[in-house]
């Protein structure tokens, strides 16, 4: 299958460098999320790859293959940067219409994509009556078209309600299970979290990560455990003589950091300290996402006085 590769990859526009010197390869059989704050590369990288811009340094490439080179690209890789690049004028099923006769795609195909992306019954609308989730659907259906080993999403749940987002989870696990290369950029962390596999991650236009996600998690928050006890004293005691520190909150648990829970279960066991709940607190993508970008965001907010 297909690999996405980018090496030393860089863009100027004047005196700012959007992108610089990127090296990452995104390979196929699982879903991989670029993250980054605004400003930190993503869509130049993303266009760069699609032969929408050219780079001052560097290359993109598809299977070794620069964009342009590929004959009929749709049937290579698929697609959805703005959803707002169909004509308002046309139908959807006119649009994809369009796209498969440009690549030598079967009529048929078209009718597929409509119904895989749940726009069937309004396949005969025209475009500027579509919501932004529809519009997002049929960009995803124009990136499907060709049956592609690599598929590019930016924003891809952008719009959608809770059905579409379930939908789209489910849609990128099953094109990676097909084996396919999928990119996804988003801004989502909980939604990343819930489909990724890997991430590469951007900051003012380098490469700031590039690792499974769980390791990455697991590199920068520190896994802690929650606990809950009828006997508060006896627990601050029998955690001290082993040099835990815990902290005790309104509702009444207490949060033991840089801790297992299975340490923390025996230590209570041992002691003879009553449990009434005792679970791991793992770190999330937010936390971690947020420990290596905060100072690379290229916009961020002072936090408020009281």
């Amino acid at each position: 299958m297909t690999s996405i590769d980018v090496q030393d990859l860089t863009k100027e526009y004047g005196s700012t460098r959007a992108v610089d010197g990127l090296t990452f390869r995104v390979l196929p059989g699982r879903v991989t999320g670029f993250l980054g704050p605004n400003g930190a590369g993503k869509s130049t990288t993303m266009r760069l790859v699609l032969g929408l811009d050219r780079p001052t340094a560097g290359s993109a490439t598809l299977g070794g293959r620069a964009y342009p080179e590929l004959r009929e690209p749709l049937r290579h890789v698929g697609a959805l940067l703005d959803a707002h690049a169909a004509h308002g004028s046309r139908t959807a099923r006119d649009h994809l219409r369009v796209l498969a006769t440009s690549n030598r795609i079967p009529d048929g195909r078209v009718d597929e994509v409509l119904e895989e992306t749940g726009l069937a019954s309004v396949a005969r609308r025209r475009v500027r009556t579509y919501s932004l989730g529809m519009r997002q659907r049929l960009g995803i259906a124009a990136a499907l078209l060709g049956d592609p080993g690599v598929v590019m999403l930016d924003e891809p749940s952008n719009g959608l309600d809770p059905e579409g987002i379930v939908w789209i989870r489910q849609l990128l696990r099953r094109l990676a299970g097909e084996g396919r290369t999928v990119l996804v950029s988003s801004h989502l962390m909980n939604e990343t979290a819930s489909f990724a596999d890997h991430l590469v991650v951007l900051g003012r236009g380098r490469l700031l990560a590039d690792t499974p996600m769980r390791d990455f998690i697991h590199a920068r928050v520190q896994p802690s455990v929650r606990i809950r006890t009828s006997d508060p004293a006896a627990l601050r005691s029998a955690l001290a003589r082993h040099g835990h520190d815990a902290v005790e909150h309104p509702d009444g648990h207490w949060t033991v950091h840089h801790a297992r829970v299975d340490d923390i279960g025996r230590i209570a066991s041992a002691a003879g300290v009553p449990v009434l709940e005792l679970a791991a607190e793992e770190g999330t993508l937010e936390q971690a996402y947020f420990d290596l970008t905060s100072a690379e965001a290229e916009f961020t907010t002072q936090p408020q006085e009281a």
